[in-house]
C-alpha cells in the first residue's frame, strides 16, 4: 500500500484528529530538493485536523554562512560555546531559514507564524567555561502556542530564545522540540534529518523501547552514528517527559513522513515509551488487513495462499496481534474435533516486529486456546520455519500420518512437501 492510499490513511484519523505533532527539521532538510514534497505531506496532516508545530535547526546553514564570510563558528548545534560572531551567523541563518519555511507553507495555503514563544537564559559557566550566547529553554508561552493551534495556525520556532531583557541566545533545536512536545502533550515528536534513521553498528533500528535505547547510550553510544546521538538522547528525554512516540526519519525521502506516520512498519526509527498490545479474534472487516499483512510471505511460498473466501469461511479461527490497534502479526487455530487435534496455521510476524517475542506469544496463545478446547495434540506444517517451531515452540517432527484425515487429503494434494510438526498437549 502506498502511504498516500486514502484507505490506509483513513484508519488513523480517529486516533490522530486534533492531536499535536511536533516536527523538528534539520536545516539540511529545508534546503533539500524534497522540501516542497515534505510541505505537501504537512498539508495532508493539517487537512486531517492534526495540529502541527514546526521547529527547525540551522547547523548546515551556519556552517555554510561561516565559510562564505570567512568565520569559523564556535558552536554549530547550540550546545557548545556561542561567541558574538557565531551568534551573528545563527541569527542570519535562522531568520533566512524561517522565511524560507514560511514562504513554502504559504505556497501550500497553510497559515503559519514565526513566534518568540521561547524564553531562554544563558547556559552560563560550566566547568569554568563561559558559554556566552548559548542558552537553554527556561519556559514556553504555552497559552500562545495553543491559541495559534486552535485557530489553525502553524507555529514555526527557530533555534533562538529571548530573555526578559530582549537578549537573544542560540538554543539547541532538539531541546526546543522536546520542551514543546512535553508542554503541549504531543502525541508524536518527529525528528526529520538527512539520515534514514537511528543505526547501531550499521543496522537500522526500526522499533526501539526507550529502556533499550537508554542502555545503548549509557554503555555503547559509540555504536550509534555520531550525528544522531543528540537525537537519541533527546528522544529518551522526550519519553521520560511523557511523549510516548518519537520518530527519527529521513526528511529528504519523498513521502517518507506519510509512510512513517500512516503505516505499521514505518521507514525510520520509532522510539516508544510504552505500547498497547493485544491478541484478538479477527472479524470479517479484518480480512483485507490479513491479506495485506501476509502478502509477501505468501508470495515467497512461506505461507499457503488463502483467498478472501477461504478466510471468511473460517474467520473464527483467525487471530490478530495488534500494537496500538495496528495489526502486526497473525495466527490461526483450525480445530478437528472428531480427531481431538488442532492445527496451528498462518503464523506470521511483520518484518519490522521480528525478534520481539511476538511469534512465541502467538503460538502460546493458540496452544492455550487448544488446551481450553481440551484438544490432545497440536500439529503444524512448515516449509521454511520448522527449526523455529522445534527449538522455540516445543514441537517435534512427525509424519503425514499424524494429520487428521481431512487435513491429510489436502496435504497430499498440495505438493508442498511441508514438514509435519507435532506437540502433545497437557491439560491446562
Amino acid at each position: 500500500m502506498k502511504p498516500t492510499d486514502l484507505r490506509g490513511i483513513l484508519r488513523y484519523i480517529p486516533r490522530f484528529r486534533e492531536k499535536v505533532f511536533v516536527v523538528a527539521l534539520d536545516g539540511a532538510v529545508v534546503t533539500d530538493d524534497n522540501f516542497p514534497n515534505l510541505l505537501l505531506d504537512l498539508a495532508v496532516l493539517r487537512s486531517l485536523n492534526i495540529r502541527i508545530v514546526l521547529v527547525h535547526g540551522a547547523a548546515a546553514q551556519i556552517q555554510a554562512l561561516g565559510q562564505e564570510r570567512g568565520i569559523t563558528p564556535s558552536n554549530i548545534d547550540g550546545t557548545g560555546i556561542t561567541d558574538a560572531d557565531t551568534l551573528g551567523l545563527a541569527l542570519t541563518a535562522a531568520n533566512r531559514l524561517t522565511h524560507e519555511i514560511l514562504e513554502g507553507l504559504a505556497t501550500n495555503d497553510l497559515r503559519a507564524v514565526s513566534t518568540n514563544a521561547i524564553t531562554a537564559h544563558p547556559m552560563g559557566i560550566i566547568d569554568g567555561v563561559d558559554h556566552q550566547f548559548t542558552g537553554k529553554v527556561e519556559r514556553l508561552d504555552v497559552e500562545f502556542l495553543q491559541a495559534l493551534l486552535g485557530q489553525g495556525i502553524l507555529p514555526v520556532l527557530p533555534p533562538l530564545g529571548f530573555d526578559g531583557d530582549g537578549k537573544t541566545y542560540r538554543v539547541n533545536s532538539d531541546a526546543v522540540a522536546v520542551a514543546i512536545a512535553d508542554q503541549l502533550k504531543a502525541a508524536k515528536l518527529l525528528f526529520l534529518t538527512a539520515r534514514d534513521g537511528l543505526t547501531c553498528q550499521g543496522r537500522l533500528l526500526q522499533q526501539v523501547p526507550v529502556a533499550e535505547l537508554r542502555q545503548v547510550l549509557a554503555q555503547s553510544a559509540s555504536d550509534l552514528q555520531p550525528e544522531l546521538v543528540s537525537k537519541a538522547r533527546h528522544a529518551v528525554a522526550a519519553c521520560e517527559a511523557g511523549v510516548s512516540r518519537i520518530h527519527i526519519l529521513n526528511g529528504t525521502v519523498d513521502e517518507g513522513l506519510l509512510a512513517e506516520v500512516f503505516s505499521n512498519e514505518g521507514v525510520g526509527t520509532l522510539i516508544y515509551a510504552n505500547e498497547y498490545q493485544q491478541i484478538r479474534r479477527a472479524l470479517k472487516k479484518d480480512i483485507r488487513s490479513l491479506l495485506r499483512l501476509t502478502k509477501n510471505s505468501v508470495d515467497s511460498k512461506e505461507l499457503v495462499k488463502r483467498t478472501r473466501a477461504d478466510i471468511e469461511r473460517r474467520i473464527g479461527d483467525y487471530y490478530l496481534f495488534e500494537i496500538d490497534k495496528n495489526p502486526v502479526a497473525c495466527v490461526a487455530l483450525h480445530v478437528y474435533p472428531e480427531d481431538n487435534i488442532g492445527e496451528l496455521a498462518f503464523v506470521f510476524v511483520s518484518p519490522a516486529h521480528e525478534n520481539q517475542g511476538i511469534g512465541r506469544k502467538l503460538v502460546q496463545f493458540a496452544e492455550n486456546r487448544a488446551k481450553e478446547l481440551q484438544l490432545a495434540r497440536l500439529v503444524t506444517l512448515s516449509t521454511q520455519a520448522f527449526t523455529w517451531f522445534q527449538s522455540k515452540a516445543g514441537f517435534h517432527e512427525g509424519s503425514p500420518a499424524d494429520l487428521p484425515p481431512a487435513r491429510r487429503e489436502k496435504y497430499d494434494s498440495s505438493g508442498r512437501h511441508s514438514k509435519v510438526l507435532v506437540k502433545t498437549l497437557t491439560a491446562a
